[in-house]
């Protein structure tokens, strides 16, 4: 079996050293983004939680539950990247990289519980909508809101919200969050000018679908990586078709791609070339396709020629 890790030259080397060391970059700046908007989230939580407490506002109560989540989600995002650094060894060899996937599982379920809560304590409002001191909480939301958005912006800016799970799962708790704020301020304006003080479960029932819609999305994306499923940005018979089209291949067979974690994507397959050509020569350009057109660095090919003979694996 050869695998591109193992041959020797220089030029490869320094590319794959590159794109390792874009990787970790990325990866500290996860963390510096996370670390800021940990900081703010639980200063806001604090502030929501008294908040709703002293006007007596579900809206505010909800929201400061939420960033409870949104500070778990927070420390736990982090607690995932700490983890995946470790080194790989005889008994984890890809590591723990995993572990952001099981930390972007998880804040999608938490996210569904709290969306689920808010519903539950809503639907005991809509009967009897209690008084709010709706001006009080306006204030105090508008505070929320801003922090929100200060710590989605760091996550932006300092991290990949966008390919890595574990991040992505964080921002959208506080986005989520950031909802709830604008919520509570028209839930005010509305109970401030109408005196109606139904709008508070209204707009927290609403808000917690928002939730649910981008919970959903995280749910299936981390069970599709930990599923060991195709990542989304790639098509399987693109990349069978490229490499079909290398000149002395005869066809691509056991072909794998899968997400170790977001940002590190692996492949294997079995290659079966004419017996006149050099396998070492379709085993550089098959490497080269894969980095270049699919941007896949970590993989594993097995040259063949008719006369290798080995059972169709199950998968």
């Amino acid at each position: 079996m050869s695998h591109h890790h193992g041959h020797d030259h220089s030029h490869a080397h320094h590319d794959h050293t590159r794109s390792h060391n874009h990787f970790e970059e990325m990866r500290e700046g996860n963390k510096k983004g996370l670390v800021i908007a940990l900081l703010i989230t639980t200063g806001i939580m604090f502030l929501e939680f008294f908040g709703g407490l002293i006007t007596n506002s579900l809206a505010l109560l909800s929201d400061s539950g939420h960033m409870l989540s949104d500070a778990s989600s927070l420390l736990l995002s982090l607690i995932a990247i700490w983890f995946a650094s470790k080194s790989a060894s005889p008994h984890k060899t890809y590591g723990y990289y995993r572990f952001e996937i099981l930390a972007a599982l998880f804040n999608g379920v938490s996210l569904f519980v709290i969306a689920g809560f808010i519903v539950w304590e809503a639907s005991g409002r809509f009967a009897d909508p209690p008084s709010i001191a709706s001006g009080s909480m306006m204030i105090i939301a508008a505070i929320g809101l801003l922090a929100n958005l200060i710590s989605a912006w760091s996550l932006m800016r300092k991290g990949d919200v966008k390919n890595n799970i574990n991040l992505r799962s964080a921002y959208l708790h506080i986005l989520g969050d950031a909802l709830g704020s604008i919520g509570a301020i028209v839930a005010g304006i509305l109970m401030l000018s109408f005196g109606w003080y139904v709008a508070d479960p209204i707009i927290s029932v609403f808000v917690a679908l928002l939730i649910l819609k981008s919970a959903w999305g995280i749910i299936k994306h981390s069970i599709h990586i930990l599923m060991e499923g195709t990542p989304v940005t790639i098509h399987q018979e693109e990349v069978k078709t490229a490499l079909e089209s290398i000149h002395g291949v005869i066809n691509v067979h056991d072909l794998h791609i899968w997400s170790i974690t977001s940002g590190l994507d692996a492949f294997s397959c079995h290659v079966l070339i004419e017996d006149n050509q050099d396998g070492q020569i379709i085993l550089q350009q098959a490497i080269n396709v894969l980095k270049e057109t699919f941007k896949i660095d970590h993989t594993t090919i097995q040259i063949e020629t008719a006369d290798i003979k080995h059972q169709e694996l199950k998968v």
